[in-house]
């Protein structure tokens, strides 16, 4: 197995080993892993603060299909519709569904009808909400499932496939590019994040979200923000220096506690100080 890498200078030099699991921790989605034992740890770098997911389990294959079945099941719509109704001092997607919206007023001339693409679109309630504020969306998931919940429920234009591995004729370009809680599956969000400037257009931004180690560490292992499925646990410092790798600069930072608890960072991001982004 690869390492998860931030691609960082820190290279992993400084890792200090932190939580440890031999069995999964209440609340975490219970995989199919067969024959394998579930065995897993986190190391913490000193001195950036990020989290590193460290394992020998093959996950390859838990977002082509065992991560909507596991999480969803036949419940999506259900799922869908529930998270719709919640009101707005529940829901975690109305905070960023308004947080991006006032970011975009200012970020964006008047009467533009900025173009989105949101990877690893899921449930697509984030979509949805966008496009009822008028935007013009894409999903992009790689379960057919989600991709078909998008079209036919959603009503967008949805792209099943791996973004990393996608060829470009079958996106297009946007003015905004979305990754919610996207960034900490993947063994190197670096390359991934870096792979958004071949599809975002000359003055749009980036948008991210990833969990808040800093902040969930203090309430021990036993948070969602450590569950298996996450390669990576960010801090503000690593998140930046994310960015910072993949051509982009932190244009703003926050850190928040969401309706649903999750300890959360969210960054939009632009073109980096030398004014192009890395391809």
């Amino acid at each position: 197995m690869v390492r998860p890498t931030l691609n960082c200078p820190c290279d992993r030099r400084f890792d200090e080993p932190a939580f440890k699991y031999d069995a999964p921790p209440a609340g975490e989605t219970r995989f199919d892993l067969g024959a394998q034992t579930y065995c897993r740890a986190y190391s913490r770098c000193r001195l950036c603060g990020h989290w590193y997911s460290d394992h020998k389990m093959d996950l390859a294959n838990l977002y082509s299909g065992a991560y909507v079945e596991n999480t969803y099941g036949d419940r999506m719509r259900q799922t869908f519709d529930r998270i719709l109704a919640l009101p707005s001092e529940k829901s975690d997607n109305a905070g960023r569904v308004a947080r991006i919206l006032t970011f975009a007023e200012a970020f964006f001339p008047a009467g533009i009808t900025p173009t989105l693409l949101d990877v690893g679109s899921g449930l697509g309630v984030f979509p949805y909400r966008m496009k009822e504020a008028g935007w013009s969306c894409t999903a992009l998931d790689p379960d057919h499932r989600a991709a078909v919940h998008a079209r036919e429920v959603i009503g967008v234009q949805a792209v099943t496939g791996d973004f990393m591995s996608i060829r470009s004729d079958q996106l297009g370009m946007f003015d905004v590019i979305t990754f919610n809680k996207v960034l900490e599956h993947v063994e190197d969000p670096v390359a991934m994040l870096s792979k958004a400037s071949r599809y975002l257009n000359p003055g749009g931004f980036v948008y991210v979200e990833v969990p808040d180690g800093e902040a969930a560490a203090s309430e021990g292992p036993g948070r969602e923000e450590f569950f298996i499925e996450h390669h990576h646990v960010f801090s503000m410092a690593s998140l930046a220096m994310m960015a910072s790798r993949a051509g982009f600069c932190a244009l703003d930072i926050e850190r928040l506690r969401e309706p649903s608890t999750k300890y959360t960072l969210r960054t939009f991001l632009g073109a980096d100080s030398s004014g192009s982004l890395a391809g």
